[in-house]
């Protein structure tokens, strides 16, 4: 039943060029009726999902799926960011150092295969995210720090101790990173959780997977006992659609004809020159903000010609940021002041260290010995300064960002390359600072850990800060800061530790905040009760459609 509806979606690629600039007026983007309970909701995501495994599901497709079939022991409420109970039935007690958390869970709440959520199912859980089982090929959630050991007290009790302070494991069971999965699920390989397993991913959440077509769309249906949702969300009970189906559309110009067309109802990551599109009166706009790591560049500054840090300096001198965010963004993209955006825990203020001068850089480049070539291309030893971008593709634009930067550095004799590719290659290349030496991307979680789990050297090591061949840590002094903002148990010395943690990468060089991403969603009026986690995730537990 999916393969016509995905041939009717690729068909609009050329008619959805033809809608460029317009908005639909009238047709079923109607927003006038009543809401009614029922419907199936097509929903067109620019990238497909490449894993079900929470701890790893991170990137936006994965994490907009796991975020619609799991539920987590607390939840972080999406206006406030304070933390509230879900499966769990009050915030968890914790001990005078963060290193144990106990918590009591609901006793009402099965998962779709008929089995129970309780006590032993959620240490099964936890012990997987917390320790990962590396013959398994799972990873650690780099939502968890320290974990040591879950405990069952009781059937409905259970306590989790920490080998060191932990003091972003409440917020950590609020993200989809903890999604809470049935024990069959987590007995799966990573492979198992992989693209062709979808509808064996046994969550407890108000939908299941009920159908999947490989890399092109993944088909939700509407758990109808359903009751168990947190207390402050806008109804009890089952979800009010009777599904959700997530279309792949990779080309922007599709997303955004589909629906203004009134042929769909949402679609994620529209791009900023379309935004006025939905200014009709039959579509509306939704931009959520991420809350974490803003939309950043980040040097591998322990590879030539990134480890000298004039040149570092002299990169961030010479890219003027202003006119990127005005070239190629919207009012709902703000410039950058810091490493993290203003919302997020933790952010201070480092906007002095990224004015645009491009004066200081080119003096800054002569100091470092690289003179200009016979193409305008400095060179220092008989090598030119050239580096390597990543695109970054879940960002927005970021190949426009790049090809802006290129121009801007052109001027001052700095060559800069595009590494080209798909998601994999991208992945692959983002490994080693030889292929990538300037790394575009970003991280949304609400909680002080963001920051460590963009840079730290066993978790996502955007800086390349540990060579993974060698063991070697380039800067011990950094990594021990982020590691101090999760191994601390109080939120002011968490502050602390993230604020002296940004105040060396800026002072270092090290990184070149762009603009705090959002993440962008375009809707017809139709669709009523649309929201996002605490990162912007979607949300379709509230959503009615219009009659």
């Amino acid at each position: 039943m999916n393969k016509r509806r995905i041939a009717w979606i690729a068909g609009l690629a050329v008619a959805a060029i033809a809608l460029t600039g317009c908005s639909a007026s009238g047709g079923s983007g109607s927003g006038s009726g009543e809401a009614q309970e029922g419907g199936t909701l097509s929903y067109l995501e620019p990238q497909t999902w490449n894993t079900l495994y929470p701890p790893a599901a991170g990137f936006y497709p994965n994490g907009g799926i796991i975020n619609q079939v799991t539920d987590r022991l607390l939840w972080q409420n999406p206006e406030t960011l304070e933390l509230e109970p879900w499966i769990a039935t009050a915030l968890p007690e914790v001990n005078a150092d963060a290193t144990e958390y106990t918590f009591t869970l609901r006793d009402d709440v099965t998962y779709s295969d008929g089995t129970s959520l309780d006590a032993e199912n959620v240490v099964k859980n936890f012990d997987l995210y917390g320790k990962g089982d590396t013959d398994r090929a799972l990873s650690i959630s780099e939502a968890i720090n320290n974990y040591d050991h879950g405990e069952v007290v009781d059937d409905h009790t259970v306590k989790f101790v920490f080998s060191a302070p932990s003091p972003g494991f409440a917020q950590a069971t609020s993200t989809i990173n903890s999604g809470l999965l049935a024990n069959a699920t987590l007995d799966r390989t990573n492979e198992e959780f992989g693209p062709g397993n979808a509808t064996d991913i046994i969550g407890s959440g108000p939908f299941v997977i009920s159908d999947e077509q490989i890399g092109k769309e993944t088909d939700l249906t509407v758990r109808d006992d359903y009751d168990w949702a947190p207390e402050s969300r806008e109804h009890q009970g089952r979800a009010h659609l009777d599904g959700v189906n997530f279309i792949v559309a990779a080309e922007s110009s599709v997303r955004v004809g589909t629906v203004t067309s009134g042929q769909a109802q949402v679609a994620r990551q529209i791009p900023a020159p379309d935004e006025a599109q939905f200014a009709g009166d039959n579509l509306q706009l939704v931009h959520a903000a991420t809350n974490g790591v803003n939309n950043s560049l980040s040097f591998r500054f322990s590879h030539a010609p990134l480890n000298d840090i004039k040149v570092r300096q002299a990169i961030i001198a010479g890219i003027d940021r202003q006119a990127i965010v005005d070239t190629l963004f919207t009012e709902n993209y703000p410039l950058a002041t810091g490493i993290l955006a203003k919302s997020a825990l933790g952010y201070t203020d480092t906007s002095k260290f990224y004015d645009y001068d491009p004066e200081q850089a080119e003096k800054l480049l002569d100091e470092a010995g690289w003179k200009p070539g016979s193409d305008g291309i400095r060179e220092k030893d008989g090598e030119r300064l050239s580096i390597t971008f990543n695109e970054a593709l879940p960002q927005p634009r970021s190949k426009d960002v790049v090809t802006l930067i290129q121009e801007q550095l052109a001027k001052l004799g700095v060559e800069v390359k595009l590494f080209p590719g798909d998601q994999a290659a991208q992945d692959e290349a983002r490994l080693s600072a030889d292929e990538i030496q300037v790394y575009h991307s970003m991280v949304g979680r609400a909680d002080y850990d963001v920051l460590k789990s963009q840079l730290f050297s066993t978790n996502r090591n955007a800086l390349l800060n540990l060579d993974t061949a060698t063991g070697t840590i380039a800067d011990p002094e950094l990594d021990a800061d982020l590691a101090e903002i999760a191994s601390v148990p109080t939120s002011d010395e968490r502050a602390a530790a993230s604020a002296k943690a940004q105040q060396r990468l800026a002072e270092q060089a090290y990184v070149l905040p762009l603009f705090e991403e959002p993440q962008v969603f375009g809707l017809l009026s139709s669709v009523q009760g649309f929201s996002t986690e605490s990162i912007g995730r979607p949300s379709f537990y509230d959503v009615q459609l219009t009659k």
